[in-house]
């Protein structure tokens, strides 16, 4: 079908088709983010890996010993984790970021520039990182509050990253507004994510299988590896979130008067 932005609301199946259609068409332009961030990621995360090194596991020591030990241990596992979420989350906004004001420049103009998308992401970099951190928390204490809760709370900020970078509105706004483009189409959303999130997860699963398979022969560059296979496929989230975001956008537009 088209790629041309919907002017009315699409399926399921017409959103995952348009946008295979949509990422084929422009294969480098939405493919590229997504290669560079997988680098930028994986140089950084060697780079923290060998400035901060686990503390050599005692032997035959002690249980005062063993206890300092693993207060080390954990506070340098926390202290790594803390970095290596800080690069995703900052490198992660604007890979996404920067696709979906690609997608949406080429559905409302029917061309888009890879360096201005880059930078109107980055521009928008505070909110992007506001807007994740916010419906991080709140669909990860919804996951720990029997679950389904997570999942409807996913389903009602998946449109953050779209209004963020098309309406140029902020991290709190973003969220009201989002709950409000899905609203009474919860399942056509979830249907929608799912498929996307299971594609996305099998090829990087595909890829992980990959790079086990010649882990020793790769080293310390597995990692970068793995993150690039897994860069071919990441696009489609953001694209096909960008579709929907102009699907729900298509059913608040009242029908044409009827003719006299």
């Amino acid at each position: 079908m088209s790629t041309g932005k919907p002017t009315r609301e699409l399926t399921v199946g017409d959103i995952v088709s348009t946008t295979f259609s949509l990422y084929g068409a422009r294969f480098l332009l939405f493919v590229t983010p997504y290669l560079l961030g997988a680098v930028v990621i994986g140089i950084l995360s060697a780079a923290i890996y060998a400035a901060i090194t686990l503390p050599p596991t005692p032997t035959g020591a002690d249980p005062a010993t063993f206890w300092n030990w693993f207060g080390l241990f954990m506070s340098t596992v926390i202290v790594l984790a803390i970095l290596l979420g800080i690069v995703s989350l900052i490198v992660g906004a604007i890979t996404s970021g920067t696709v979906v004001k690609c997608a949406s420049d080429v559905l409302e103009n029917g061309t888009a520039n890879l360096q201005e998308g880059f930078k109107f992401a980055l521009s928008k970099l505070p909110s992007l990182i506001g807007a994740q951190l916010l419906t991080s928390i709140l669909i990860g204490i919804g996951l720990m509050l029997l679950f389904v809760p997570g999942i409807i709370l996913a389903i009602m900020f998946s449109l953050t990253i779209p209004v963020i970078i098309i309406e140029q509105v902020g991290a709190f706004e973003s969220l009201g507004r989002s709950r409000r483009l899905v609203s009474n189409r919860w399942g056509t959303t979830f249907a929608l994510l799912l498929v996307l999130i299971i594609i996305v997860l099998v090829v990087s699963f595909i890829s992980l299988l990959v790079v086990t398979s010649f882990g020793p022969s790769l080293g310390p560059f597995s990692a970068i590896v793995s993150n690039l296979i897994a860069s071919f496929i990441s696009p489609i989230l953001p694209i096909g979130t960008t579709l929907l975001y102009y699907s729900m956008r298509a059913r608040e537009i009242p029908p044409p008067p009827p003719p006299f």
